[in-house]
This record gives structure tokens, C-alpha cells and sequence, in this order.
């Protein structure tokens, strides 16, 4: 698999340079390179950290480049039409199931009808059989359990080895799980376990109605643009999902399923957990929120988010923060939204002193309201906006607060 020069096509014009998102083509003196004599002093040397994503052969106006890559082939001892159903990485932590899986089961329901097949939920941890009822509730055709006393507490060895070896044995056609802390840990592990890919932190999943492939879009390019991946050669295709990117389902307590229970030998985990400790909890999570107050540089120090605090604390909203503000030391990264890190859908969402990166814009532009405050009128945050206030936020976040206060 290569990016081939045709040496005696290659002017040397440099268009393909533009278009390599890798800085991965250069133009040398042809005699530099050894190469024998012709009327074009220049051409393009491929260096190593090309990709061969092949963005450059279409640029090419003389047929100078040519791209081989070999097409994939499913393998032998696994065919494609042996994997069946929608599967779903049902978090539980502290036996609490995470609100990301209720999410996830709505969605997994919606594609499981499209594909004629069915919704199964895997969960895994000790003494967690109460809560099966509420996945059938959710959507769940079918709940596969294995619950052990090695699996009360997260460890990504014990959980990589029983998920994977259930994938193995059950062959499911896709499986999503949530892009968290857990989900980022061992779900990649599972992957590499049953020999086929995974797009990370998706924000978009859809089944092609042609070659009934799962499609997967995701930020690509640092968020300048939407990627949609696919998986046609392996199986199962695997996808995480952050929190709050879809909407969960209401519960239908009439809904009923199967329950597989799986007995099996788990191997005790290399690490071994002393202590849990949980930090935060005085605070409100940003994931969770239905109400943000959210902000970033333009508050010019760590000392206005008070301002915030005070604001938040008279809505019961959650403080959340641009990366920027992180990156300088303001606030914690446990308050931090956008595509670095958590994507959040509160009914209300304020955002002070945020300029509106497509970073940013990415973890909360899907929020029921957006109230922006900038003393920017051009900033770009209040193309998102549903109200726009222009104003310098330690004169504006305050008057809100008194108002919210009765004073």
C-alpha cells in the first residue's frame, strides 16, 4: 500500500501540496534526488507521515499520482452475515446505571428496527439482576448478564476479557457504548480483541440503507469537520458515544425480554483497587444539567467565576468552561464542555465570555436554549445563539443574579 509519483507525469506544479491535510508532500529538485534529466526541474517527494488518506489524487491535473491500496477482504473464518443484532454496553456504576446507557438504548432501538433485528443490552457487575427489568423497559429485546463478584467494581482487564469473549460467542453485528471514563478504557481493549474497528466519541449514527453498514460521524480535523466512517470488511462494527449527544427513551414498564444469563471464569484483574474516592460531589455535573452557566476566556481571570457561581447557585444550574479557560488554570476540568470534554443538552445553556470555537460549539449547540453573552458583537458564538446579549459580562452575569435574588 503506497502513494506512487509517476516520474515522468509530475511537473512539479505543487498543486497536490494544498491539499495534503498532513504536510506530507514536498517539492525537491529532481537531480537532488537522483533522478534522470527532464525538461521539469521539480517533483513531488512523498515523505513519511503521508497517511494515504488519497486526498491529493484527485488534485492532480497531469494523472501524476497514483494511490495503491488493495482492497479489504471480510476473513475467511468470519463471515460478515454470521453477525447479527444491535448490541448495547449497558454502564452501571456503584449498581446506578449510567444515564448514557438509557441513551444508547434509545438510539440502538431505532437501529435495530431499521434493521429488522434485535436490541440486546450486556451488562456486567454483581447482584444486578434487579435492574434487567428497567432495560427491557427501555428497548432491550434481550438482556445478556454476567454478574460476578470480580465485576462489582470497573476493572478494564476483567471487563475487556468477559465483553469480548461474549462478542465472540454471540456475534453481534454492532455494539455501541458510551464515550466515557469506563467506556474509553476497555471498550478499544474489546476491539483489538475481536479484530475490528472503532470510531470514537460519535455524534452521529445511521444505517446506510443500501449496504446496511453502520455510519459513523465524528469531529474530525481538531472539529473542522464531520467524518462519517464506516466498517464494511469486519465485524462486529463498534462505535462509543458521549453522554447527552442522543435523547433517552421514555420507559414502557409493560415491555418484556429474554434474560441470558452467562456463567463464566473470570481471570482476577493485575490492579487491584484499594480505595474509591469521589470527588466533586458538593457540585453539580455538567453532563447532567438541565441548566448551564458556562465560561471562558473572555472572563479574564479565575476570580469572575464567581460571578458565575453565583449565577448558577440561584438557578440550580451546574458552571461549566471552555477548554480555554481550563487550559490557563481557571477552573477545574471537571467543569470543561466541548469536544475535549463532556457534551452536554441542558434545557438552558449561558454561555459568558465564550467566543463560540467549533470545539466548543460541538459539546452544547444542541441545547434547548442558548443565552450568550460577549462584548464582542461579532464573536461567533451568537450565530448559535438563541438570545444575544452585548454587553461586558462582570456588569451583565451580576444585574441577573440581583434580579434572580429579588433585590
Amino acid at each position: 500500500m503506497s502513494l506512487e509519483i509517476i516520474q515522468d507525469k509530475c511537473t512539479g506544479c505543487g498543486i497536490c501540496l494544498k491539499a495534503c491535510p498532513f504536510g506530507a508532500l514536498t517539492l525537491e529538485m529532481r537531480d537532488k534526488l537522483g533522478l534522470p534529466p527532464s525538461k521539469f526541474k521539480r517533483i513531488v517527494k512523498v515523505e513519511v507521515s503521508c497517511t494515504l488518506c488519497g486526498a491529493c489524487v484527485p488534485t492532480c491535473k497531469f494523472d501524476a499520482m497514483k494511490l495503491d491500496k488493495p482492497e479489504a477482504a471480510a476473513p475467511a473464518d468470519r463471515p460478515l452475515d454470521a453477525y447479527r443484532g444491535i448490541w448495547v454496553y449497558v454502564e452501571q456504576r456503584g449498581g446506578h446505571i449510567e444515564g448514557v446507557s438509557f441513551e444508547l438504548l434509545a438510539k440502538g432501538r431505532e437501529l435495530a428496527d431499521q434493521r429488522k433485528t434485535e436490541l440486546v443490552g450486556v451488562l456486567l457487575g454483581h447482584d444486578m439482576k434487579g435492574k434487567v427489568d428497567e432495560l427491557f423497559a427501555r428497548g432491550a429485546d434481550k438482556v445478556i448478564l454476567a454478574d460476578h463478584p470480580a465485576l462489582a467494581g470497573f476493572d478494564s482487564d476483567a471487563y475487556a476479557d468477559v465483553f469480548a469473549e461474549l462478542v465472540k460467542k454471540h456475534k453481534p453485528e454492532v455494539v455501541l457504548a458510551g464515550g466515557t471514563s469506563i467506556g474509553r478504557t476497555f471498550i478499544p481493549r474489546v476491539a483489538i480483541r475481536v479484530k475490528t474497528g472503532l470510531t470514537a466519541d460519535c455524534t452521529g449514527l445511521e444505517i446506510d440503507p443500501k449496504e446496511n453498514l453502520l455510519l459513523q460521524t465524528r469531529p474530525a480535523f481538531g472539529g473542522n469537520i464531520m467524518a462519517t466512517i464506516i466498517c464494511p470488511n469486519h465485524r462486529p462494527q463498534m462505535a462509543t458515544v458521549r453522554h447527552k449527544v442522543f435523547k433517552a427513551g421514555a420507559p414502557d414498564p409493560q415491555r418484556k425480554g429474554t434474560l441470558i444469563e452467562e456463567v463464566m471464569d473470570i481471570r482476577a484483574g493485575r490492579a487491584k483497587v484499594v480505595e474509591v474516592i469521589r470527588e466533586m460531589t458538593n457540585e453539580i455535573n455538567v453532563a447532567e444539567a438541565d441548566i448551564i452557566v458556562s465560561g471562558g476566556r473572555g472572563l479574564g481571570g479565575p476570580d469572575n467565576f464567581k460571578l458565575l457561581f453565583e449565577l448558577a447557585k440561584e438557578l440550580g444550574a451546574a458552571v461549566g468552561a471552555s477548554r480555554g479557560a481550563v487550559d490557563a488554570g481557571w477552573i477545574s476540568s471537571f467543569h470543561q464542555v466541548g469536544q475535549t470534554g463532556k457534551t452536554v443538552c441542558p434545557k438552558l445553556y449561558i454561555a459568558c465570555g465564550i467566543s463560540g470555537a467549533i470545539q466548543h460549539l460541538v459539546g452544547m449547540s444542541s441545547s434547548d436554549t442558548i443565552v450568550a453573552i460577549n462584548k464582542d458583537p461579532n464573536a461567533p458564538i451568537f450565530d448559535v445563539a438563541d438570545y444575544a446579549i452585548v454587553g461586558d459580562l462582570t456588569e451583565v452575569v451580576p444585574a441577573i443574579t440581583k434580579v434572580l435574588r429579588g433585590e
